[in-house]
């Protein structure tokens, strides 16, 4: 079994930058694919970023809207979220994820860290 496990979060104004990581530890996480979910407070888990275990390559929610880049070093089993141009809607507890689909469905994930608040606020 794996462990995910998040940081990077805080408090930012609109308009600023965070950076999150999501360390593996345990079994080694090959062969998954991984992503990033949020959830704020009386709203369901939303798919923020995926990112393949096979060719790097990635996908983003609607609400990206081209601030956030994911990434991912399968070496150092860890992934990264670059977030830029946070709005106040942005303000979630953030969740890394892994499992063995393509899917934008928290469904579709077996393994899941225990999440990192980011607040957004002016």
């Amino acid at each position: 079994q794996v462990q995910l496990v998040e940081s990077g979060g805080g408090l930012v104004q609109p308009g600023g930058s965070l950076r999150l990581s999501c360390a593996a530890s345990g079994r080694t996480f090959s062969g998954y694919n991984m992503a990033w979910f949020r959830q704020a407070p009386g709203k369901e888990r939303e798919f923020v970023a995926r990112i393949s275990w096979s060719d790097f390559s990635t996908y983003y929610g609607d609400s990206e809207n081209g601030r956030f880049i994911i990434t991912r070093d399968n070496a150092k089993n860890t992934v990264y979220l670059h977030m830029n141009s946070l709005k106040l809607e942005d303000t979630a507890l953030y969740y890394c994820a892994g499992g063995r689909s393509d899917t934008t469905s928290p469904w579709g994930y077996d393994y899941w860290g225990q999440g990192t608040q980011v607040t957004v606020s002016s």
